[in-house]
């Protein structure tokens, strides 16, 4: 099994690859022959034994593996063994059936009857559709934080995005995508509706993968970042229109790389 490792921001795939030890798909050979499955090896670190651990060992199993997959460190069309994953996390069959189910939920795996399970390809339509969903959420969201204008709140997002500029000088990625959804959550926190990230993180997961195929592939981040203080900047003056333009302009940009990520990677992708 493989440590997860750092990966980077702003910088061409190989100088990431060598810089932060972890390659980008194309490098780790990720892209295989059409037609071809094989079954997971397991490429990031198994937890300590859930059963020792607290909490539901199905909701932890549920997150590993999520990690793993919106991460690529499981790779589309590779198969899960039920009995493989239940070995490795220390644990009975069952939470793991529990586990595959919520992933399958979510749209990350297939569950075939007396064959395994198989972790699903790229879908460019799943992809939009949760894109579509996520824009009608954040803009109602950030009209209602402008409203609102929660002094605490927007003091929490003013220091994320003082952390994110200091993340993005050292060049850290997975740091950043972490700040990225907290930027988000801390805004539905603003508008007073946190149920409504809830909502969003069960949307989002085909969006994830595609952001953490090729790094060096996806917006830079300085126009994201710029992007995050446009919109925090209009919330903080009460222009709610103006914050649910930059929240639009915000979340078409995957628009502008999934086709091209689509070509690039014809492998991964299922349409």
């Amino acid at each position: 099994m493989r440590n997860a490792k750092r990966t980077t921001v702003g910088k061409p795939a190989h100088e990431a690859a060598e810089a932060a030890g972890r390659a980008t798909p194309r490098e780790r050979g990720l892209a295989e022959p059409a037609g071809r499955v094989s079954v997971v090896s397991m490429p990031f670190d198994f937890p300590p034994a859930l059963s020792q651990s607290p909490g539901p060992i199905a909701g932890r199993i549920v997150d590993t593996l999520k990690q793993a997959i919106i991460t690529m460190r499981i790779r589309p069309g590779e198969r899960l063994s039920e009995q493989e994953l239940a070995a490795g996390f220390g644990v009975s069959r069952q939470p793991v059936r529990e586990a595959l189910i919520k992933l399958a939920e979510a749209g990350l795996v297939l569950i075939l009857p007396q064959r395994g399970t198989l972790v699903v390809k790229i879908s460019c339509a799943a992809v939009e559709n949760a894109r579509f969903v996520r824009e009608a959420i954040e803009c109602t969201v950030v009209r209602e934080a402008a409203l609102r204008r929660d002094a605490e709140v927007l003091d929490r997002i003013a220091r994320n995005l003082e952390e994110t500029e200091r993340i993005i000088a050292l060049g850290e990625a997975e740091r950043f995508f972490a700040l990225d959804e907290n930027f988000h959550a801390l805004l539905a926190a603003a508008a007073g509706r946190p149920a409504a990230w809830r909502v969003i993180e069960e949307q989002k997961a085909q969006m994830d993968r595609v952001r953490y195929l090729d790094v060096s592939a996806m917006v830079p981040v300085q126009i994201l970042i710029g992007q995050h203080r446009a919109i925090y900047a209009a919330v903080r003056d009460g222009d709610g229109a103006a914050a649910e333009a930059e929240m639009h302009r915000h979340l078409t940009e995957i628009l502008k790389v999934l086709p091209r990520l689509a070509r690039d990677w014809p492998d991964l992708f299922d349409d």
